[in-house]
């Protein structure tokens, strides 16, 4: 087995693999595993029970938010229990490589799969300097799409630029989200809190259609003074954010999983659970297929039937909110809002709202007659 990419998805695969006794080799193209880190490394802290993930890598959780309008209008959001959990991406990720090795799994930094060629007996691929045979290969390699559109694999629904940087603070503050032209056209800007043995530090970010790195910059100068940001003239790490999934994920003797099958959430760009997710998935899938060794495209299309039932809904719920949403005008998210601060809107949050799984608040916004009006007058164009 060949997993292209050793970030969460590949990682976490090859753990699963190995232990059910496949060789399996990971190419990850960059010397460290976990380096450069292009997410923001925020997760749930559901996630880590479900999927038995190393609780080493967490520096702090989140337990308020305070969202943001066009107009200055803040709203807050608060949990007894922890919203999610800030990791570090470098740390987590070698655990996962420590995990899988542990398994028998081989883990290649530094190697970039150049070349990979699907032939009826397996599959060829140039990783480095050597030739790879393997029976199967899974695409683990990120926002990256060129064996995608060589095997006709398709691409992502739509992208988004994002533009993050961790800098470190002289105090701290909650989670910040802000919406609207001015802030991230099509998407949000953040700034996340970081806690470290050294000090405090904020991840800034924006997800948005254009200019990413423009916008970045206007949303540390908006928290600079109150965060008390240091070095916010450094440059940040940029990458595009697949916001729907390629058009098939599964192929002849081939998977896709995680960003590089654009399995990620619609509403927030997240995609750590999905990937990790979308990898036990495939796992099972894998190890049933080489066993039975029928690994032809009709075999493992069984793939993508499971993630479209496990996720499907989800992804669905998703697009119908972000289509309404980034169609409002600023003065339409101004006005909804209002409404989270003066109509109901928060104690449907409060009673549906989950990190992973967005549809169940969705639905309740669409049936909410106050929100319902405004979000399908955007979606007319009214």
């Amino acid at each position: 087995m060949l997993i292209v990419g050793g970030g969460p998805a590949g990682l976490f695969l090859a753990a699963r693999l190995a232990a059910q006794g496949v060789r399996t080799l990971v190419c990850e193209e960059h010397q460290t595993v976990g380096d450069p880190v292009h997410c923001t490394g925020v997760l749930s802290a559901d996630s880590f029970p479900q999927f038995n993930l190393p609780t080493d890598a967490t520096l702090n959780t989140l337990t308020t938010a305070r969202f943001v309008s066009p107009g200055g209008i803040a709203v807050e959001y608060s949990t007894p229990t922890p919203l999610a959990i800030v990791i570090d991406r470098p740390v987590f990720d070698r655990a996962l490589a420590f995990r899988a090795v542990a398994a028998g799994a081989e883990v290649r930094s530094g190697t970039r799969v150049a070349t990979i060629d699907i032939g009826p007996s397996g599959v060829r691929a140039i990783a480095g300097r050597d030739m790879i045979e393997a029976r199967l290969a899974v695409l683990a390699c990120g926002a990256s799409y060129a064996f995608q559109r060589r095997f006709g694999l398709g691409l992502p629904r739509t992208y988004l630029h994002s533009a993050q940087r961790e800098l470190p603070v002289t105090r701290t503050a909650s989670l910040e989200m802000h919406f609207g032209q001015d802030a991230a056209p099509s998407g949000f800007a953040w700034s996340v809190p970081v806690s470290r043995p050294d000090g405090p530090h904020v991840r800034v970010g924006v997800m948005t259609s254009s200019d990413a790195v423009g916008f970045y910059r206007r949303m540390v100068d908006r928290v600079a003074d109150r965060w008390g940001v240091r070095g916010g003239d450094l440059p940040p790490r940029q990458k595009i954010l697949p916001l729907g999934a390629i058009e098939r994920t599964y192929g002849d003797r081939l998977l896709a999983v995680g960003d590089a099958a654009g399995l990620v959430k619609p509403t927030t760009g997240g995609g750590i659970h999905y990937s990790i997710l979308s990898a036990s998935l495939a796992a099972d899938v894998a190890v049933d297929a080489l066993r039975r060794d029928r690994l032809d495209r009709e075999a493992l299309s069984v793939y993508e039937r499971r993630w479209r039932t496990e996720l499907g809904g989800e992804f669905q719920a998703q697009h119908a909110l972000r289509d309404a949403v980034t169609r409002l005008s600023d003065r339409g998210i101004d006005s909804f809002f209002e409404l989270a601060r003066t109509d109901g809107i928060m104690p449907i949050v409060r009673a549906t709202a989950r990190f992973n799984e967005h549809r169940p608040l969705i639905r309740a916004l669409f049936k909410h007659p106050p929100s319902r009006r405004l979000l399908l007058r955007s979606l007319v164009g009214v």
